[in-house]
């Protein structure tokens, strides 16, 4: 199942990006070591008390050049189409105000849970002033300061308790759920078409026609799949409506209910910078990979280029060394019937699970190859190490010191992992764990 999603709602200046990063906490700030992995700081994971939850702060959705209210309401419309829960702020040192007034009407309509918080209560001799907030209908109150992190466990208490209760699975294990994703005009809803043989999607020359995720159950060689359409991904930063912008969100929340998501690529137009952010959504989730090139048919090819164009993704996509490249025609359908195969060999290699015993001779076999690093003195001991998860797999290693593995050790031992068991498409995820 997806995770909920929360919306922190508000007019300008509450501090809806410093409550945002606050809940977010020091995930925001991480910079990966790995090339071209960025982070969307509109929309982010978070954690509380062992709830697992999406959060997305609409101060960071730019409307364009339209009128102060008319862009408080679209910031407010799209939080209301994608979150489950609404955190909605205001700001205690200036009252409640007409804007205030104006986004309380707009959640009144929403029917999703709202959950008012008072920013800027800075001591307890403020508190006094969120009585006044008991006139915009949405029950208690929450005094916090993003400044100083006070009240926000309470807030949050309140905001996990009114997640919508988890229902059961959406579809049964064996059913193979891929999503695509890539920049407005790069043919998934075409790819989907082909795939599926019949136009149950939109397809337009028209750049983002496709705006909402679509599922499409689907059956071949007895192996059941759900294809997950989604709305092209546009460059941030350029003015556009608000329907594209959220289409982004809507993109991540099919990423997070994939177990497969193919990087659609367009063979015409080659890589663009917007491409490497998109895939390190996925990236990031821990989704299996398949790098997807399609319009393959209108380009003039030789016998090298094909070769040239996987060298040239390589370069550009260093951190999806793992995925496999498929190169396609959704016009033609040329090419076509390689593609799912790669999806259940990624899919089996997303949820394999390796004995410990063959895990540790291949950890123990990579040490002797390559000693583990020292620093200051110390060297780096490796204990043990057990496969703790799939989707993706995840593996913990006992060492002695985890400050003692360093990035560059924890890629080697990750290269003789992928050497030994293929792991083809899938990340794999290492956590270095001292021995208690």
């Amino acid at each position: 199942m997806a995770k909920p999603v929360v919306a922190i709602v508000g007019r300008p200046n509450v501090g809806k990006s410093t409550i945002f990063n606050r809940i977010v906490g020091e995930r925001i700030s991480i910079v990966e070591d790995v090339p071209g992995v960025t982070r969307d700081r509109i929309y982010s994971s978070a954690e509380w008390l062992t709830h697992e939850f999406n959060i997305i702060d609409t101060g960071g959705i730019e409307i364009g050049d339209e009128p102060f209210l008319e862009q408080i309401r679209q910031q407010a419309e799209i939080a209301i189409d994608e979150a489950d829960v609404i955190i909605f702020l205001t700001n205690g040192r200036e009252g409640v105000t007409a804007a205030d007034e104006e986004v309380a009407k707009i959640l009144y309509r929403s029917n999703k849970p709202v959950v008012l918080a008072v920013n800027k209560i800075d001591n307890p001799d403020m508190r006094d002033v969120i009585y006044d907030f008991y006139a915009l209908g949405f029950g208690e109150p929450f005094p916090i300061s993003g400044a100083h992190g006070l009240g926000l466990g309470d807030l949050l208490d309140e905001v996990v308790k009114r997640f919508p209760k988890s229902s059961k699975q959406e579809y049964d294990d064996d059913v193979i759920k891929f999503c695509l994703i890539g920049r407005p005009n790069v043919g998934k809803s075409s790819l989907v078409n082909a795939i599926l043989g019949e136009d149950r999607v939109i397809v337009s020359d028209v750049a983002g026609t496709t705006r909402d995720a679509v599922d499409s159950p689907y059956t071949y060689n007895g192996q059941k799949y759900v294809i997950i359409d989604t709305a092209g991904m546009k460059k941030k930063g350029k003015v556009y409506e608000s329907t594209e912008k959220y289409s982004v969100l809507r993109a991540l929340r099919a990423i997070e209910r994939s177990d497969v998501v193919l990087v659609v690529l367009n063979a015409e137009e080659g890589i663009r910078e917007q491409d490497k952010k998109i895939a390190g959504y996925a990236h990031e989730a821990g989704k299996g990979i398949v790098i997807v090139v399609n319009k393959w048919d209108a380009v003039e090819k030789d016998e090298k280029t094909m070769n040239e164009f996987e060298k040239k993704i390589r370069s550009h996509f260093l951190f999806l060394d793992y995925a496999p490249i498929v190169f396609v025609s959704a016009k033609t359908k040329k090419r076509l019937h390689t593609l799912l195969p790669v999806i259940n060999m990624v899919s089996e290699n997303h949820a394999m699970r390796v004995q410990s015993s063959v895990l540790n001779d291949v950890i123990m076999d990579a040490v002797a190859m390559n000693p583990t690093p020292t620093e200051n003195q110390r060297r780096l001991k490796i204990f043990y190490a057990t496969q703790v998860a799939v989707k993706p797999p995840t593996i913990v290693i006992f060492v002695n010191d985890p400050e003692l593995m360093h990035f560059s050790y924890e890629r080697f031992l990750e290269n003789r992992i992928r050497d030994a068991f293929g792991f083809e498409g899938t990340p794999i995820k290492i956590i270095a764990r001292s021995r208690k």
